[in-house]
């Protein structure tokens, strides 16, 4: 009779030692969790005006490549704005603007088809719709004090946009 005592004594030693390893580890592992969710909320992430100014530069180089007929570096150039509109619809979901962003992907498409068709007069319209459809977007969500023009002036003078 003492036998069974004794078996069932280790039996429950034995699993009240594993319990107290599983909570053990439960609690590491929720410490590495919380760990990496407080690094993952404190990783930067560019704001909506970061990728703005890039799509501004983009959207500059992309007039002085398409007033050169450098189609493969327009091409380039609305593929950054492309990216940029998608890093803003990743990380500044938060935003109010971000539901407006979709407004500009007929423009894009229209400057994109200019640009396959290596058409000067077609990408200059579609150029134009690009920019008004910027400044519409930024009217539509209260920030009209953006305004975006053609530009007159390369954005840097170290870039030569002439097809090498």
């Amino acid at each position: 009779m003492m036998k069974p005592i004794i078996f069932l004594s280790v039996i429950t030693i034995i699993l009240l030692g594993s319990c107290g390893q599983q909570n053990s580890d439960t609690k590491k592992m929720q410490q590495q969790i919380d760990s990496l969710q407080h690094k993952l909320e404190n990783t930067f992430r560019p704001g909506l005006g970061e990728f703005m100014s890039g799509i501004q530069v983009h959207h500059a180089k992309l007039w002085f490549a398409g007033q050169a007929q450098n189609w493969k570096l327009a091409e380039f150039e609305v593929n950054e704005i492309s990216e940029a509109l998608a890093g803003i619809k990743q990380y500044n979901t938060g935003r109010p603007e971000v539901k407006s962003i979709t407004l500009i992907e007929p423009a894009i498409d229209s400057i994109s088809n200019a640009i396959k068709q290596e058409s000067q007069v077609l990408f200059n319209s579609s150029y134009v719709l690009l920019t008004n459809t910027c400044n519409n977007c930024h009217r539509a969500t209260k920030h009209e004090f953006n305004v975006v023009k053609i530009p007159d002036a390369p954005p840097f003078s170290n870039q030569d946009f002439k097809v090498q």
